[in-house]
C-alpha cells in the first residue's frame, strides 16, 4: 500500500489562510482512519472463512485497489478549477459513503462460499467498506492540492508537513490497533467507535474546506504545467510500476510465511505492513537515516541469509521470523529508495505517485489473486526475493578475475547440495562416520557448508545485479533440494492454503505410507500396504488422546454419532462401525476431493464401515446448524498448516460445541501446535464455557504402538458434566487442567502473542509449565 508523496510545488500566497497544522491534522486523520480500519475489518471477516491467512492477503490487495480508486477520484476532483465545488462534491462523496455505517459485515452479497471464496470476500469488502475507504484515501492528495494553491512561493518546507503528517498517523494506526484497541475494546466497540471517528472527520474536513473557500477561491497562482518539463517515457513509467510491485508483492508473501505456521492475526499482519510504510519514510526523507549505499550492503547480506534458510520450515521460528522480516525491510527500502533517485521535476510528481500506486496494486493482485491460480505451491514469494535482485546497481561490463571466481565457486556451492541429496543422501544413515560424527551429521554439515560458500559468494559479488540474481537463484534452488527430504508426489493450491502429497517408507507399516500435509504441518497419513491400509495413523492412532476416547466411547455404546472439524485424510473414518454416523465438517473443497478419492486416500471410502458425510464451510457457522444433543463425540482439529484458527478456540465455539454433545458425549481439541501454547488458553475456555475438562501430552514411546506410527499430541477433552468424563478420570494418562493460568480466549478477545510468547519460553526452557 502506498504513502503520501511529498510534492514540492507552492503557487501563490493567499492572504488569510487557515493555519498549516489544520492541514496536518486532516491528513492525519485520514491516514490513521484507513490504516486502523484494514485490521479491523480483516479480523471482522476472518471467522467467516475458517481463519485463512488468505483473509488478510486478499483484504490487503483490495486496499490497495481501492486507495488507487481514491488518488484517481482526488485527481479527477482537480478538474474542477473552483475550490468551493471541490469541497461540495467531496462532502457529498463522504456522506454518500456513510450509507455503508456503523462498520459491520454486510450480508447483501450472502452467506460465505467455500466454493468461490476470493469473489465473496472481495464482494463483501465492496459493500462494507469500499466506499468509505476509499473517500478517505483521497484526502491525502486532495488535501495537498489545497495545501497548494493556498500557501505561496517561499514555503517549500510545508508540503512535507503533510508527508510526514499522513505516514505518522499510517504508523501509529498500525501500531495501536494490535497493542491498543485489539486488547482494550471488543468487536462491537471498535466497529462503532472507528464509525464515529469517519463522522467527526466529516466535520474536521468540512472546517479545512470552509477555512480554504474563505482565504480565496482560485486566486493563487497556477502550479506549473506538466507540459513545460520533460516527458516521461514509457520506459520510466514500467520501471516505477516495477520498484513499487516489487516492495507490494514482498510485503503479502512475507505475510503468508509469518501467518501460515502461526495464526492469521492483526498482531502479524501489521508488522510488515508498518515495515513497509517506515520505508517509505526513510526513502521520502531529505536526509535518510539509511543511506542508500547501507541499504545496498544490508540488503545483500540479509537477501542471501533468507533465501539459504527459506525451504527450511523446522527451523526456529525465533531464527526465521526476524531473518526475514529484515530482509523484506532492506529489499524493500532499496526499492524504494531507487524509486526516489528517479522522481521526476515536481510538477510531474502527481503522475509519478499515480504509477507508483499502481505498481503497489499489481504486487499485491500478484500475490492475491494470479499467484494462487498458476502455482501449486508459495513459489511467489522467493520468485520475488530472487527478482528483487535487478533492481539493484548493474555495475560495468569489466569483470575481474575475483568477480568470476566467486561467481564460478557460488554456483559450485549452490549445485553441490542438490547433487548430495540426489546421490549421498539416500546412502547415509545413523552409523559412525568419522570424528565422532554419524553418516547423517556428516551429510547434514556437508550440506551447511555448501549453502555457506554460496551465500558469501552472492554476497562478493552483490556490486553486479546479474551475478548476483545468478547465484541467488541458485542458491534458492539449492536450499530447496537440501532442505526437500520427503518424496512429494503432487500438490495442490485453493484460498485455504497448499497441500502436498508425499510418500516414505515405514517398515513397521509393511513398507509405503502416504502422507498428506497442509503448508508445513503433516495433517494425516495412510499405510499402503495391507493389513495396515486401514490403521488410524499419527494423530489418530489408536494410543494416541484422540484413539482413547473413540475407543472408550465404542466399548460403552454399540452405534456411536461422530461430528469432526477439519477432515485431513479422514483418519478417523477408520473407526466407523456399522450402524456409526460420522459427518466431517471442511471448509476447503479440494481437502474432501482428496479425502474421498481412494487413488489418494481411502480411509473414508474403504476403511469406514459405514456411509460419512461432509458438510462444507466454516465449523462455526455449519456447526450452529446442527441439532442440540446430537453428538457421542465431537472432534476440533481444524488448522491450517499449523496456523490456529482462533474463533474454534474461544468460550463461546466452545459453548455452542457442547449444546451439540449429548449429555454423555465428549468433545475433542486437538492443540497440537509448533509455534503456539494453546494448552492454557484451551483449559481456561472449557471453564468458561460451563464444562469439565481433563487434558493429556502425549509422548509415544519409541516401540510403542508401531501399528499407528503416533506421534505426540496434547489434547484437552471437555464434556457438560463430570459424568462424561467417568471413565477417563481414573486414567493415569489424563489429567485434571489448570484453568487459572491464562486468560479464556473470547470472540471479542483473543492473546496470540502470548501464545506465541509462551511457546517460545517452553523451547527455551523444557521445565516450563505446559
Amino acid at each position: 500500500m502506498t504513502t503520501l508523496a511529498p510534492d514540492a510545488s507552492n503557487p501563490g500566497a493567499v492572504r488569510g489562510r487557515p493555519p498549516a497544522a489544520l492541514f496536518a491534522l486532516t491528513v492525519f486523520a485520514s491516514a490513521a482512519l484507513v490504516f486502523l480500519v484494514e485490521p479491523m475489518v480483516a479480523k471482522l471477516v476472518l471467522p467467516r472463512l475458517g481463519g485463512s491467512p488468505s483473509v488478510w492477503n486478499t483484504s490487503l490487495a483490495f486496499f490497495q485497489a481501492a486507495l488507487l480508486a481514491g488518488y484517481g477520484y482526488a485527481h479527477a476532483l482537480q478538474r474542477l478549477r473552483s475550490l468551493r465545488a471541490q469541497a461540495l462534491t467531496h462532502g457529498a462523496a463522504l456522506l454518500l459513503a456513510a450509507v455503508a455505517l456503523p462498520l459491520r459485515i454486510n450480508e447483501l452479497v450472502g452467506p460465505p462460499s467455500s466454493n468461490h471464496p476470493t469473489l465473496w470476500l472481495l464482494g463483501v469488502l465492496a459493500v462494507s467498506i469500499g466506499a468509505p475507504f476509499a473517500v478517505l484515501s483521497a484526502t491525502a492528495p486532495l488535501v495537498q492540492a489545497w495545501h497548494a494553491r493556498t500557501f505561496g512561493e517561499g514555503e517549500e518546507s510545508e508540503p512535507y508537513v503533510l508527508y510526514a503528517a499522513s505516514n505518522l498517523g499510517s504508523l501509529l494506526a498500525l501500531l495501536a490497533y494490535p497493542l491498543i484497541v485489539e486488547p482494550g475494546f471488543t468487536l462491537h466497540a471498535q466497529r462503532f467507535g472507528w464509525s464515529g471517528g469517519y463522522f467527526a472527520f466529516i466535520l474536521l474536513m468540512a472546517g479545512l474546506a470552509l477555512s480554504v473557500i474563505r482565504a480565496g477561491d482560485g486566486r493563487a497562482q497556477a502550479a506549473p504545467h506538466a507540459a513545460a518539463v520533460a516527458p516521461i517515457s514509457w520506459g520510466d513509467r514500467l520501471i516505477w510500476v516495477g520498484l513499487a510491485a516489487i516492495p507490494s508483492s514482498l510485503m503479502l508473501g512475507v505475510t503468508t510465511y509469518i501467518t501460515t505456521d502461526v495464526a492469521s492475526a492483526p498482531f502479524l499482519w501489521v508488522l510488515p505492513l508498518a515495515l513497509y510504510l517506515l520505508t517509505f519514510i526513510i526513502a521520502f526523507q531529505a536526509r535518510p537515516i539509511i543511506s542508500r549505499d547501507l541499504t545496498l550492503i544490508l540488503q545483500a547480506a540479509a537477501l542471501a541469509a533468507c533465501v539459504a534458510i527459506l525451504p527450511f520450515t523446522n527451523a526456529s521460528f525465533a531464527l526465521q521470523l526476524p531473518v526475514h522480516l529484515i530482509a523484506f525491510f532492506l529489499t524493500a527500502l532499496m526499492c524504494h529508495q531507487a524509486l526516489v533517485a528517479r522522481r521526476p521535476d515536481p510538477a510531474r510528481l502527481t503522475e509519478f505517485y499515480f504509477w507508483m500506486s499502481l505498481g503497489g496494486v499489481v504486487g499485491g493482485s500478484f500475490n492475491a489473486f494470479l499467484a494462487p491460480v498458476i502455482f501449486d505451491n508459495v513459489w511467489e514469494y522467493p520468485l520475488v526475493l530472487v527478482l528483487s535482485c535487478f533492481a539493484r546497481p548493474w555495475g560495468d561490463w569489466k569483470i575481474d578475475r575475483i568477480t568470476w571466481a566467486m561467481l564460478i565457486l557460488g554456483v559450485l556451492g549452490g549445485l553441490a547440495t542438490p547433487v548430495l541429496n540426489t546421490f549421498v543422501a539416500p546412502h547415509t544413515f545413523a552409523r559412525p562416520f568419522v570424528a565422532g560424527f554419524t553418516q547423517i551429521e556428516a551429510f547434514g554439515m556437508a550440506v551447511r557448508v555448501a549453502i555457506g560458500v554460496a551465500v558469501i559468494c552472492a554476497f562478493m559479488v552483490r556490486s553486479r545485479a546479474l551475478f548476483f540474481f545468478a547465484l541467488i537463484a541458485v542458491l534458492s534452488m539449492g536450499a530447496d533440494a537440501a532442505a526437500n527430504r520427503s518424496d512429494t508426489t503432487r500438490s495442490w493450491r485453493s484460498f485455504f492454503g497448499v497441500l502436498h502429497q508425499s510418500e516414505t517408507q515405514v517398515p513397521a507399516l509393511g513398507g509405503p505410507v502416504r502422507m498428506l500435509a497442509h503448508g508445513t504441518t503433516l495433517h494425516g497419513a495412510q499405510a499402503l500396504t495391507a493389513p495396515w491400509n486401514c490403521n488410524p495413523l499419527v494423530y489418530y492412532a489408536q494410543s494416541s488422546p484422540i484413539g482413547q476416547v473413540f475407543l472408550a466411547q465404542e466399548r460403552e455404546k454399540a452405534a456411536l454419532r461422530i461430528g469432526a472439524v477439519g477432515l485431513g485424510t479422514g483418519s478417523v473414518s477408520a473407526y466407523v462401525r456399522p450402524g456409526d454416523r460420522l459427518t466431517f465438517f471442511e471448509i476447503d473443497p479440494l481437502v474432501i476431493k482428496l479425502s474421498s478419492d481412494p487413488s489418494h486416500f481411502s480411509y473414508t471410502t474403504r476403511c469406514a464401515k459405514a456411509p460419512v458425510a461432509y458438510v462444507l464451510g466454516d465449523a462455526r457457522l455449519t456447526l450452529a446448524r446442527q441439532p442440540r444433543d446430537i453428538f457421542d463425540v465431537l472432534l476440533i482439529d481444524a488448522f491450517s498448516s499449523d496456523a490456529v484458527p482462533t474463533h474454534l478456540l474461544t468460550v463461546q465455539a466452545v459453548q455452542g460445541y457442547l449444546t451439540h454433545l449429548k449429555p454423555d458425549g465428549v468433545l475433542i481439541l486437538h492443540l497440537s501446535n509448533r509455534n503456539l501454547e494453546l494448552n492454557g488458553p484451551a483449559q481456561a475456555v472449557a471453564r468458561a464455557a460451563g464444562g469439565v475438562a481433563l487434558i493429556q501430552h502425549y509422548r509415544p514411546g519409541p516401540k510403542q504402538d508401531l501399528g499407528g506410527w503416533p506421534s505426540p499430541e496434547d489434547a484437552v477433552i471437555v464434556a457438560r458434566s463430570p459424568a462424561g468424563l467417568a471413565r477417563f478420570a481414573h486414567d493415569p494418562r489424563w489429567q485434571a487442567t489448570d484453568p487459572n493460568r491464562v486468560a479464556p480466549w473470547t470472540d471479542d478477545y483473543t492473546n496470540l502473542f502470548g501464545a506465541l510468547w509462551r511457546s517460545l519460553k517452553q523451547k527455551f526452557d523444557p521445565d516450563a509449565k505446559r
